[in-house]
């Protein structure tokens, strides 16, 4: 196993929001695509800098320092985290959605009427949206389906799709809905046969496995701290050659080199504090139970190889949680899956599962499980294409179940037999 009964249990600890409980019973956090939970270092590192280094950037006194090499510190952590070759390649947001709007009208820029832009069917619409937008600026929008049978991308489509005329690709690492995840080292190659950049959206791919964004050669990736146990916190990747080359939509008396010229406004320093903290968890991962994986990574040191070790151990583990649980799940009668199902594939997935129940709505079956203190989302997700393209968007949307490294396979029984009974039940 990828992480023991044993190593879960000592993570488990770590996490104070999984030591909470309503009613007098645990709670079961299958919420994570929403929002992980954070981990205490983070809640640690926010409160010492509150207390040790509160103040504004870039003074000639002591909490002003403090706070800049917070920002250093946090910059460094994220080009750890993506492996990028230099920390100024990463800007920070507020989240992903308001990153991608910034980026998306700098790269307005640059088009001319008829310039098209790839979208795809399988994203969270904060990855079609920002592009869509530039519509105003005469730029075409080509979107890919989905191949609704096992819900992963239409990989021909794709290919029509990325033409001459293309000049960006927009796609997501995995799907926030169904967990699909897509090839987009092979999507990045095919973009830059043609001249075009990719974009890729690694929100919900973050913390199921390691990120390099010199493997996967993209041009931009976008990701966010509070999806991988850290403080609500947006980080976008770019070269730094396009980053520099790129117009920006910043006040006058902010730098204009990157990443200072994307970043407006005073951050939240205390986020960035926290967003190290994740890291730095997520490192310590590796470091306590990656041992097995870091051979795949001997080109690596230090905390980049602790956290690829980490995290792909978190990835195979998360594996093993997600078979078990889609095996469970097509016991249960009236009970749809949207996504892979098949074991064999299950490294093409991440541990989300979605799926309808016959007979009730999504919201009904995320009350009565809310009631038995089981946490999960219903609908859309804000991955509007996907469900309007398999139809749900008019019927509640999906039920939506996020297995994370601290989840235990006791919570994924106690899931599957509330829902047995929820099943056994009905409307």
């Amino acid at each position: 196993m990828a992480l023991g009964k044993k190593a879960v249990s000592t993570l488990r600890k770590e996490f104070p929001a999984l030591q909470q409980t309503a009613g007098g019973r645990p709670i079961i956090f299958f919420d994570g695509p929403g929002g992980t939970q954070v981990h205490g270092s983070v809640i640690e590192a926010m409160k010492r800098y509150f207390v040790e280094a509160n103040s504004n950037a870039h003074g000639a006194f002591l909490y002003s320092r403090r706070t800049d090499e917070v920002t250093t510190e946090a910059r460094r952590a994220l080009a750890d985290f993506l492996n990028a070759p230099r920390p100024e390649e990463i800007v920070f947001g507020p989240n992903m959605t308001t990153l991608t709007f910034r980026l998306s009208r700098s790269i307005g820029q640059t088009l001319s009427a008829g310039d098209e832009i790839v979208v795809t069917r399988l994203a969270h619409d904060a990855n079609v949206s920002p592009w869509l937008a530039l519509q105003e600026r005469g730029a075409v929008i080509r979107h890919v389906d989905l191949n609704p049978a096992d819900c992963t991308l239409d990989l021909e489509g794709l290919w029509a799709a990325i033409t001459s005329r293309t000049k960006l690709v927009a796609v997501a690492y995995a799907c926030n809905a169904t967990g699909t995840i897509n090839d987009v080292a092979l999507v990045a190659e095919a973009a830059h046969d043609v001249g075009a950049w990719v974009f890729v959206d690694a929100v919900h791919y973050a913390p199921h496995g390691p990120i390099d964004v010199q493997a996967i050669d993209c041009d931009f990736l976008a990701c966010s701290a509070y999806k991988f146990f850290g403080p609500h916190l947006g980080a976008l990747y770019g070269r730094y050659d396009l980053l520099h080359e790129l117009p920006s939509y910043k006040v006058r008396p902010a730098g204009d080199a990157p990443p200072d010229k994307f970043e407006t406004g005073t951050p939240s320093f205390e986020a960035l504090a926290g967003a190290t903290a994740a890291v730095d968890y997520l490192a310590s991962v590796g470091n306590r139970y990656g041992g097995r994986f870091a051979e795949g990574f001997s080109h690596f040191d230090g905390r980049r190889l602790d956290l690829k070790a980490g995290l792909a151990a978190i990835g195979a583990h998360g594996q093993e949680q997600c078979r078990r649980l889609v095996a469970g799940l097509q016991e249960i009668p009236g009970l749809r899956i949207y996504g892979i199902t098949d074991p064999s594939r299950s490294d093409h997935r991440v541990p989300t599962v979605s799926f309808t129940l016959e007979g009730l709505t999504p919201r009904e079956v995320a009350g009565r499980l809310g009631t038995e203190n089981i946490f999960v989302w219903d609908g859309n997700f804000y991955a509007l294409s996907v469900t309007q393209r398999l139809g749900l968007e008019g019927r509640g949307g999906l039920i939506r179940i996020g297995l994370n490294h601290y989840n235990t396979a006791d919570e994924t029984e106690a899931l599957l037999g509330a829902l047995a009974d929820i099943a056994r039940l009905g409307s």
